[in-house]
């Protein structure tokens, strides 16, 4: 099970990081915000990226409590002052915004989820939860570029 959670988690950070690389023929719609505000975005992007990794690291090993504490702190809800997210959100087209409020809230449910694994033992939910997270960033950069 393990081994088939970690190749397709895998599998969907490669989708995550291959959107970054925007082509001539990318659909995707830019948005635009000043440099230091889209370096900021990027910077964000780039610590979630290490967050899910770490994450199902610390998941890998049993270690609820790691995750638990990854996720909520580094990309749930309690992240959002520190991302500076109030200061983005008007640069987001409405959309963006509220597929970016779904990634953080599924990122809360999934330390919860997380939390309660170390209870119950049961790996299920906190996959499912995992995969709902990503397929949030998934949607976001499939829809969305900064440059």
């Amino acid at each position: 099970m393990k081994k088939s959670f970690i190749s397709r988690a895998l599998g969907v950070l490669l989708l995550l990081v291959s959107p970054l690389c925007a082509t001539a023929k990318d659909a995707r719609q830019k948005v635009e915000m000043p440099p230091m505000m889209q370096e900021h975005m990027l910077d964000n992007m780039r610590d979630h990226l290490h967050a899910l990794q770490e994450i199902q690291a610390a998941l890998a090993k049993s270690d609820f409590d790691k995750a638990a504490d990854i996720a909520e702190q580094r990309i749930g809800v309690s992240s959002l002052e520190t991302h500076g997210a109030a200061h983005m959100a008007p640069y987001m087209p409405k959309p963006m915004q509220d597929i970016g409020t779904q990634m953080h809230r599924a990122a809360s449910r999934l330390s919860r989820t997380a939390q309660d694994a170390a209870v119950k033992a049961d790996m299920a939910p906190v996959l499912d939860d995992f995969s709902t997270l990503l397929r949030q960033c998934v949607a976001c950069h499939d829809s969305y570029r900064l440059r």
